[in-house]
């Protein structure tokens, strides 16, 4: 029986693959920063819920260590992360430092520590989740953006480094998800003099969000990346991020800022 190790796992699309990999007969070892105010997971049989806050290095060793005691694990799914929307000029500083914290330094650090591991056993996998918008950008997500571009380009770095000892590095890219992402896992900055542009986003949001995906359809994507046996680097999920992502193909990147960004200028 294969093992999955989760980031992120108490909502949205880090429960709906711990859920999915579980009922196809899979170990899954779900964490989270509070795993003990977490009950439907728990009633599950074949899942463990550890505590992780990816922002601790030091929590990071330990539930690694505590994971690998409990059972070989055969992927890493990072997942954990939360988007900081607003224009760059209104950030506070500690609002930077937690993005970055979050969704690059933590799935460095959880993968580092993974390394080893795999890398004695010739085997493993490591599957992220950025997003579209590491591919494409959108106005007021500069931070944002910068981690989410920023994981796909390690991804691929990475991958050159871990290949060659049968270690597989992969990246999922959501469009929106239907969760309470907006509501939840947002931060925002803002002032008068972007207010414009700011309503327009949060508009276009509105309409996108009606387009989004359900969690489980992307967490399929995830298992697709785990168990098709390829070495393929980057798997877009969503119809949604699909079409966006062929329209910048298609159109060239300047062609498609100047059409895409025109919407919200």
């Amino acid at each position: 029986m294969k093992t999955i190790f989760i980031t992120g796992a108490s909502t949205g699309l880090g429960k709906a693959t711990a859920k999915l990999f579980q009922s196809r007969g899979w170990n899954v070892i779900a964490t989270m920063r509070n795993p003990e105010s977490e009950t439907e997971l728990k009633a599950l049989e074949n899942v463990t819920l550890l505590p992780l806050d990816v922002t601790n290095l030091e929590q990071i060793q330990s539930t690694v260590k505590k994971a690998l005691e409990i059972s070989s694990v055969d992927v890493v799914f990072n997942n954990a992360g939360y988007g900081l929307i607003g224009l760059l000029e209104a950030l506070k500083d500690d609002q930077i430092v937690k993005q970055l914290d979050t969704n690059l330094l933590g799935v460095i650090r959880v993968t580092q520590a993974f390394i080893p591991y795999f890398r004695e056993k010739k085997n493993g996998m490591f599957i992220s989740t950025t997003s579209i918008g590491g591919l494409i950008a959108f106005p007021l997500g500069s931070t944002y953006h910068a981690t989410k571009w920023a994981l796909e380009g390690w991804s691929e770095s990475l991958a050159f480094e871990l290949n060659k000892f049968g270690v597989n590095v992969k990246t999922v890219s959501p469009g929106g998800i239907k969760t309470d992402f907006v509501s939840r896992s947002l931060d925002l900055g803002t002032q008068p003099e972007y207010q414009e542009m700011t309503d327009k986003l949060f508009s276009s949001m509105e309409g996108m969000m009606e387009a989004a995906s359900e969690p489980v359809q992307i967490a399929e994507v995830v298992y697709e990346a785990a168990t098709d046996g390829k070495t393929k680097l980057r798997y877009v999920a969503g119809e949604d991020a699909k079409a966006l992502y062929a329209q910048r193909l298609e159109l060239g990147d300047e062609a498609f800022r100047a059409q895409f960004g025109g919407q919200f200028i």
